[in-house]
């Protein structure tokens, strides 16, 4: 049993997540008590299979030029199989940096500027971001609401990708923000209309590790004439805490789709890896079934104990229902400020770090994200001061 309880020291490693200065720079003076749940890393140690493996590695004392080797291609070949179900030929697997950098050389890859990429809002900001830094033009798919769950409006999306040809549909599966799941069937959908449309569709599923409620359906389930166009991106990185190692990969079923991606990488001196994150990845997806297992039960807590505490005692706030994923959703519309005031209160009166709805592309406003990947205590803790704004500020 692994103790996710542990306070970990984060402010001495350099970590972005609890760095004063950064934390500063990004919402002005805090409290020195600040609790910070807005970047998406967890607050965990990794577990010791992953961090015996680099110290092994530190003992050996050499860190020169390496190369992606067999072991990395059976770890996550055996990782897709036995996690997701599905089966993947080493031929379809690419490592790259990490998944944002990948973004970019997916739209370098196969947009020119002035091409359109497609995004349900609200969702992940660097999708954008590597949008606009490239020239390319975003056009916005909005998700509805209906009991408490995201939708995709697929009426809609086929009329976009009919009338306006963008190039890629970026689909976070699971959602980020939200935690949603999409089910099988819309999964068909997207890809099917994708497909009649000459789109080629681009699966984030790094967050497809964690599924708190029921299984994760992975995007390559589907027959393999429907992912004939879709380009997967996936990491460790998410679900083992492991993102400043800037290690993840791809699978691309289709050759030609395949060639074009590694021929953007090699303009881009994209060579050999990182010594510690293939190291890393096999570490995880060989050794660490357990550690993840165990982190979300804990992370599923850390969200039903906001759940409860949110109906309970701030009923005018709302939690979207989350099913995967350690960050959770929250609608703040009804107390009638803006996300951006809130977040700024409570960043600089109640020390309460969370991520603005307005980060998020578009159709963020009046929402707030909450990062659940943290010892209870400070859940706990942020909660109740998240209760004391909300109270103050109905008094005055």
């Amino acid at each position: 049993m692994y103790d996710f309880n542990e306070k970990v020291d984060r402010i001495s490693e350099h970590c972005r997540k609890w760095d004063r200065s950064i934390i500063e720079e990004h919402f002005g003076k805090v409290p020195d008590n600040f609790i910070p749940l807005w970047i998406a890393d967890m607050d965990f140690k990794v577990p010791g299979t992953i961090a015996n493996t680099f110290l092994r590695a530190v003992q050996r004392g050499t860190f020169g030029y390496t190369y992606v080797y067999d072991e990395f291609y059976e770890a996550v070949i055996d990782w897709q199989r036995h996690m997701h179900h599905v089966e993947v030929g080493r031929e379809a697997i690419t490592l790259t940096y990490g998944t944002v950098s990948t973004i970019h050389y997916v739209i370098q890859a196969f947009c020119s500027e002035d091409d359109k990429i497609l995004l349900n809002t609200p969702v992940y900001d660097p999708f954008h971001k590597a949008a606009d830094k490239q020239g390319v033009v975003c056009i916005y798919n909005p998700l509805s609401i209906a009991a408490n769950r995201y939708y995709i409006d697929f009426e809609r999306l086929e009329m976009q990708l009919k009338e306006e040809k963008p190039r890629l549909y970026f689909l976070c599966s699971p959602h980020n923000p939200s935690g949603r799941i999409w089910c099988k069937e819309e999964l068909y959908r997207a890809a099917e209309l994708c497909k009649k449309h000459n789109t080629i569709l681009v699966v984030d599923e790094v967050h497809g590790e964690q599924a708190l409620y029921g299984d994760f359906t992975s995007i390559l389930s589907l027959d393999r004439d429907l992912i004939d166009n879709v380009i997967l991106l996936t990491s460790p990185n998410k679900a083992f805490n492991l993102g400043g190692l800037k290690t993840s990969y791809t699978i691309i079923p289709n050759d030609e789709i395949r060639r074009n991606f590694k021929k953007q990488l090699d303009k881009n001196s994209i060579t050999s890896p990182n010594v510690f994150g293939i190291l890393g990845l096999i570490a995880a997806y060989k050794y660490s079934k357990q550690w993840l297992r165990e982190v979300t039960v804990y992370i599923k807590g850390n969200y039903e104990y906001l759940e409860s505490y949110i109906e309970k005692r701030i009923p005018a706030i709302k939690v979207m229902k989350m099913e995967a994923s350690y960050l959770a959703w929250i609608n703040i519309s009804e107390l009638g400020l803006s996300s951006t005031i809130l977040t700024n209160i409570l960043a600089s009166k109640y020390g309460v770090l969370v991520e603005n709805g307005k980060n998020f592309v578009c159709d963020g406003e009046g929402w707030i994200r909450i990062n659940l990947g943290t010892q209870r205590e400070n859940i706990i803790e942020a909660l109740s001061r998240i209760e004391r704004c909300v109270r103050d500020m109905s008094s005055i």
